[in-house]
């Protein structure tokens, strides 16, 4: 036998609340070797000792076989004096004030856990709050760190006798599970009416009565409430859209098991994958037809917005329902997601009509991730559960930095050393509840990740709530342009070094020169960039006004690109307008009063679905430009093209538009003008990127902003790029919406104060 040895090890990453103390009690043992283990607010901390080989094998198989949902960082060993221990224990938690750890995302229910609450067997039959260290609430139970029970909202439930013993036992799956409960001891479930009033019998079975009787159920979950009703039936999702102030954009769906989903929808091996990972996020899946689907839940849209149940209490009330079921956001539209129990029965009172309620506290709103899969990998469209606060990790050291997002789908970011912590989707800062919610959880960011901001980083937009509250803060505030954000954002999601040829297509942002940008081409890097090629700017009559109502911007096209000529050519804008409203916009369009200039691709897709006759008013945000997605996509091996026009720094429009109008006069199909227009501005992009790359010898170029949520858009783009042997890349950790825009302005506002 050697000599023996001791080695103290730090290990940082997604260590806590993951089964991992256990693991390397488990490892320990088995290889003979004695000392201790404990959590600490930077990670996990070990001190072993024994024979040389065994401590070099106890750090192969520390870094080769952690827990599922563990993800090591880094692993720092050093030599200690041998202390000779006599076997190997699990310590109390050593908090430390200026220490921070990364967070596990809450994690859906694991099989083992399913196991039981579906035994009648088992002391955890039907308990819809079971868990174990691999499964379970993490973010949306902590309150501070370390990661230990009496700093979570399950302080409240002391555990009894049985629970207490797997919680102390190293070979247990929940040993240090700090959410673990049961019947005898755990939080609980109670069905109300909309006054409050208990309903008698099993909770579960009589929700799912309820839901099968076409009744509206506000569920509490893991982040905060959802809507449910039978999906199936139309009068009742109807009516949920009617109480909920929602007339248009698509509900979320869920279904009991991956089985029901492909009866729904046409599922690929990378989306199969996705709905049953451990983030389950709502998947935006392609509709099978016929489909027993309500109408109502996606009208005249392709893709459904599918997940699987992640809780006990979803599998089993989906179990019992026997039924697909809508599960949305349990708010009033444009409000946060509603979290507790007094507030969901005062708020939702009128629109649910029986409460699922249960007494756990919910530590911070958090609403269900939604991703698609394009470039055969995830992107996400929402990050919120199952992801954050995972970081970005960062190929350069930040600075402590806070970025503030933008108006809508706002997310933050704080980051610092080699981490960006992007929050979860916080929601449009349109009120004061979003408000609220914006800095109850930068406060909570800060606390858990011991960050105390030295810079804050905020929109260029001057009237943005995240920017004037950027700009209240006591810290040297950088204002990042829109654009220049988004392709960072790319640029750090990806990886890459600068520059690159960045391609920023979105709704409105606000540019250096005062008008909305929204068509851009550029080179960037993390500190600036050069703005190449733009849409030529175009009116924006009504301003805000008009993005409601695409026929208004139609008309204001027109005008400013034909003047009188097109206006005795009955085309849909003009019978979608009141004539006294047509001349209106031409009086505004003239005097530039009210109408600001945009070269947004955005609108333009707006525009030419108005004057198509497809939508000339929204009813949520880029409808218009969906409807045409949907209605090209009919047609989508189709190769003919519209051409868009260079023109030095401008992109001409005038020359597609009359290709339009002359299409649509001679009796062409809207799906074919609608195809010949994707395939025009993905042959755009090729051709812009192109050369750009001429004259700059760079090959990279990256995809940002909300008009690549449109999947034929971005496919075709992709495929224009490439065939033209540029180096392409999308987003995946984060939104390009402007869910993703705070990443970016992190970055750059790191690099503009001096930042590695």
């Amino acid at each position: 036998m050697g000599l023996p040895c001791l080695v103290k090890i730090k290990v940082s990453g997604i260590v806590q609340g993951v089964g991992f103390r256990p693991f390397v009690y488990r490892l320990a043992s088995k290889l003979g070797l004695k000392g201790w283990v404990r959590n600490t607010s930077e990670g996990v901390e070990i001190e072993i000792e024994g024979e040389q080989g065994a401590l070099d094998e106890f750090l192969r198989r520390l870094r080769s076989e952690p827990p599922p949902m563990a993800h090591i960082e880094h692993i720092e060993v050093s030599p200690g004096e041998v202390k000779n221990y006599k076997d190997f224990v699990i310590k109390e938690s050593s908090p430390s004030p200026d220490g921070y750890q990364l967070i596990s995302p809450d994690i859906a229910t694991c099989k083992d856990c399913l196991l039981e609450i579906f035994d009648p067997h088992d002391r955890r039959y039907r308990y819809p709050f079971t868990n174990c260290t691999n499964c379970g609430p993490r973010f949306t139970v902590l309150e501070d760190l370390p990661y230990d029970r009496a700093r979570t909202t399950m302080r409240h439930f002391k555990m009894c006798p049985e629970c207490q013993r797997e919680y102390d036992d190293p070979l247990s799956r929940r040993f240090h599970a700090q959410p673990n409960a049961c019947p005898a001891c755990g939080p609980q479930l109670e069905l109300v009416d909309s006054q409050g009033r208990a309903v008698e019998g099993d909770q579960i079975a009589e929700a799912a009565r309820l839901l099968g009787e076409g009744k509206v159920l506000a569920v509490k979950g893991l982040g905060g409430f959802l809507l449910a009703c039978d999906a199936t039936n139309d009068e009742a999702v109807s009516e949920l859209r009617r109480r909920k102030r929602r007339p248009g954009k698509p509900f979320a769906l869920m279904v009991s098991d991956i089985t029901e989903a492909e009866k729904l929808c046409s599922i690929s091996p990378e989306e199969k994958a996705l709905l049953n990972s451990p983030q389950s996020p709502i998947v935006l899946l392609e509709k099978k037809e016929p489909c027993p689907i309500a109408p109502s839940v996606a009208p005249g849209l392709k893709y459904l917005g599918l997940m699987l149940p992640y809780t006990p209490l979803h599998h089993l009330l989906l179990r019992e329902a026997g039924l697909p079921l809508v599960m949305t956001s349990g708010n009033l539209s444009e409000e946060p997601i509603i979290s507790d129990n007094d507030e969901a029965l005062r708020r939702l009172s009128g629109i649910a009509d029986f409460f699922l309620l249960h007494n756990r506290e919910i530590a911070s709103r958090y609403d269900d991730s939604v991703a698609m899969v394009e470039d055969n990998s995830p992107s996400l469209v929402r990050r919120a559960r199952g992801y954050a606060p995972y970081p970005i990790k960062l190929a350069y050291k930040s600075k402590s930095v806070l970025a503030c997002g933008g108006q809508e789908k706002n997310t933050f970011c704080l980051s610092r050393d080699n981490f960006a912590f992007v929050s979860q989707h916080i929601g449009d800062l349109d009120n004061f509840e979003t408000l609220a919610h914006f800095e109850k959880t930068i406060s909570l960011y800060e606390r858990l990740f011991r960050l105390h901001p030295e810079i804050i980083a905020c929109d260029m937009h001057p009237d943005y709530l995240s920017t004037r509250w950027a700009k209240e803060q006591q810290l040297e505030c950088f204002s990042i342009q829109h654009h220049h954000a988004h392709v960072v954002s790319c640029m750090v999601d990806n990886n890459l070094k600068p520059p690159v040829i960045g391609v920023a297509f979105d709704g409105t942002g606000y540019g250096s020169d005062g008008k909305l940008w929204g068509g851009e081409f550029m080179v960037a890097d993390y500190t600036g960039f050069n703005r190449i090629f733009h849409l030529e700017y175009l009116p924006l009559p009504g301003g805000e006004a008009a993005i409601k109502k695409p026929y208004r911007i139609a008309i204001g096209y027109l005008y400013a690109l034909f003047g009188e000529k097109f206006f005795s050519e009955g085309l849909p804008p003009f019978e979608m307008a009141r004539p006294l409203e047509t001349e209106v916009i031409k009086k505004q369009v003239r005097a530039s009063f009210n109408t600001p200039l945009t070269s947004s691709f955005g609108r333009l897709f707006d525009s030419v679905s108005a004057l198509i006759g497809l939508r000339g008013e929204i009813e949520y945000e880029a409808q218009a430009a969906i409807d045409l997605e949907v209605l090209a996509s009919t047609l989508e091996d189709d190769e003919d093209s519209y051409e868009f026009e260079l023109d030095g720094d401008n992109i001409r429009v005038g020359p597609l538009i009359r290709e339009v109008i002359g299409d649509l006069q001679r009796g062409a199909s809207r799906a074919k003008i609608a195809i010949k227009f994707h395939n025009g501005v993905a042959r755009l992009i090729g051709e812009a990127c192109s050369k750009i790359a001429s004259d700059t010898g760079l090959d990279t170029v990256v995809l940002s902003g909300g008009c690549f949520q449109n999947r034929i858009l971005l496919r075709k783009s992709l495929c224009s790029l490439r065939e033209r042997s540029l180096k392409a890349f999308i987003h995946h950790q984060v939104p390009c919406n402007d869910g993703g825009l705070s990443l970016g302005q992190a970055a750059i506002a790191n690099f503009l104060s001096g930042g590695s």
